[in-house]
């Protein structure tokens, strides 16, 4: 039969048992605990100290207390040996000392005394079988408790101690959410600096197009197609329109259409359900899932297979995405910008790329000359991957032999930008002084791609690429229309080079 006391503390419990599992502040939490323990058994001091293992002691994970006096207070360490709460800590037993005036056990009875405490009662917070600390109920009167006010007071404990599991664990995921946040955010400003975001490398007409191609697209949503050779820098480019647009905290996703077999791509772009084929063990995301709100960035498309391209029209045309072995369509919001070094005019006639597929793509065509192209632009991004190497080598090698000046220039450049990169490295190793020296060895042209000998000098190119952007900037070294945004460089960078080269404003002075 449920007595009308009892049904008191059963409510109490189911109180205490609300309060727990509808918040995750734990100093609110708290005061309303103590508040519904004060209605079964009166108190002036009530805590929880928690176990901490580095310091083979305890601290106080929450007080509150009506004493005047208050001898151990909120920020008190209390040691695990030869106090009461070491005692239930290593028993897991309840502890009740009824009357603190006539016997003090143990570390913390004289303080309680001290406060006026006549009775205290240490209860275990056990979780998982392990104790991680004590509920301490202090009060001014003297005597036993009633055994129903601590079997209450029990139930209490094992409520709150399921409770601290909780908060802490939602504290070490929110340790971690902000960590991912922190560490997204570096890794995001990392990639930026590292590969250069923020502006093409070089000052020629050439580039200078692409450059005003390239922000004259970015805030829209239009599909870019853009084409190049092989290490002209299709990618970072399609990195740029998506850094310049309003996608830009959204994902940058990137798939090789030509760097998985056949039949893994529409897996890759589209995503498969578990069971989907044989190993698909769970359900998996694509690449048009993941871009979602983003940009894909579809790299040589041409060596897509005719049956995926037939499905990417598809979600070009209606936004949505089958998963292979779905039975429901995906909507996506995915910006595409597809790159390719073939000839996709040729790929149609031949019937390897489907025609309505190429007139959805070739929305904004966007051409990146070769390097040889556009020799003009070699000393900047000469100096700009000496910066890079510099850094990473922890080197200090930031002239260039006068003998490796034609070399660069005459050179054919069949790799383009990224086999003068990988030249500037080689040649920053060998490299041992202060100067950069580019030996015949690094450059091995194939036959018929050698250029005839100029006598213009890197010095003198790199001095008519810099006047050339200033006077397309109105001789302003910095802002958004800048010289040294048009160039790739900081600004202190640019005036350094400025002065070196002896490049002064024409009746004006810098």
């Amino acid at each position: 039969m449920v007595t009308r006391v009892t049904f008191h503390y059963y409510r109490a419990l189911l109180d205490v048992t609300n309060v727990l599992n509808s918040q995750r502040d734990w100093e609110s939490l708290w005061k309303a605990i103590a508040g519904h323990i004060r209605e079964i058994i009166p108190w002036e001091r009530a805590g929880i100290a928690l176990y901490d293992s580095k310091a083979d002691a305890f601290r106080y994970y929450a007080l509150e207390a009506t004493l005047p006096t208050l001898k151990l207070q909120g920020d008190a360490v209390i040691p695990r040996e030869g106090s009461a709460i070491g005692w239930v800590y290593d028993n897991q037993k309840i502890h009740v000392r009824p009357s603190l005036q006539e016997e003090q056990v143990f570390f913390e009875d004289q303080f309680y005394l001290q406060e006026g405490l006549g009775r205290m009662i240490n209860l275990p917070l056990v979780v998982h079988n392990t104790c991680i600390g004590a509920l301490n109920i202090g009060s001014t009167l003297s005597g036993e408790p009633d055994e129903d006010d601590l079997e209450f007071l029990g139930q209490v404990a094992t409520q709150i101690a399921l409770a601290i599991d909780h908060v802490q664990a939602y504290e070490r995921i929110a340790a971690l959410q902000r960590r991912l946040i922190e560490e997204n955010q570096y890794l995001h400003q990392e990639i930026r600096e590292t590969h250069n975001f923020g502006a093409i490398i070089g000052s020629s007409q050439a580039i200078r197009q692409v450059q005003e191609l390239a922000e004259a697209v970015a805030p829209t949503n239009s599909t870019v197609l853009i084409t190049g050779e092989t290490g002209t820098g299709k990618e970072l480019l399609g990195r740029l329109i998506h850094e310049l647009s309003p996608r830009r905290e959204k994902a940058f996703i990137r798939l090789n259409c030509a760097g998985l077999p056949a039949g893994l791509v529409e897996s890759e772009l589209f995503g498969h359900e578990r069971g989907a084929f044989t190993g698909a063990e769970q359900r998996r995301a694509g690449r048009f899932e993941l871009a979602h709100g983003g940009t894909l960035f579809l790299d040589e498309i041409g060596e897509m297979p005719l049956e995926a391209q037939a499905k990417l029209l598809r979600v070009l045309q209606d936004g949505l995405v089958d998963r292979l072995g779905g039975m429901q369509s995906v909507p996506v919001d995915v910006r595409i910008i597809a790159a390719t070094n073939s000839d996709l005019n040729l790929a149609v006639e031949n019937g390897r790329f489907r025609s309505d597929l190429f007139f959805r793509l070739h929305v904004f065509p966007i051409h990146i000359p070769p390097l040889r192209d556009r020799p003009d632009d070699i000393p900047l991004l000469t100096r700009h991957f000496m910066d890079q190497f510099n850094v990473k080598f922890k080197r200090n090698c930031h002239t260039i032999d006068e003998k490796c000046l034609a070399r660069l220039f005459d050179y054919a450049w069949p790799g383009n930008v990224r086999e003068l990169e990988n030249v500037i490295e080689r040649a920053m190793i060998l490299s041992t002084g202060p100067e950069l020296k580019v030996s015949k060895a690094l450059l091995q042209a194939p036959k018929g791609q050698e250029k005839p000998s100029g006598s213009r000098t890197l010095k003198d190119a790199e001095k008519s690429q810099i006047i050339d952007a200033l006077e397309l900037a109105g001789w302003r070294i910095s802002g958004p229309s800048g010289a040294s945004v048009r160039l790739g460089l900081n600004p202190s960078t640019l005036r350094s080079r400025m002065k070196k080269l002896g490049i002064t404003r024409p009746n004006s002075s810098q």
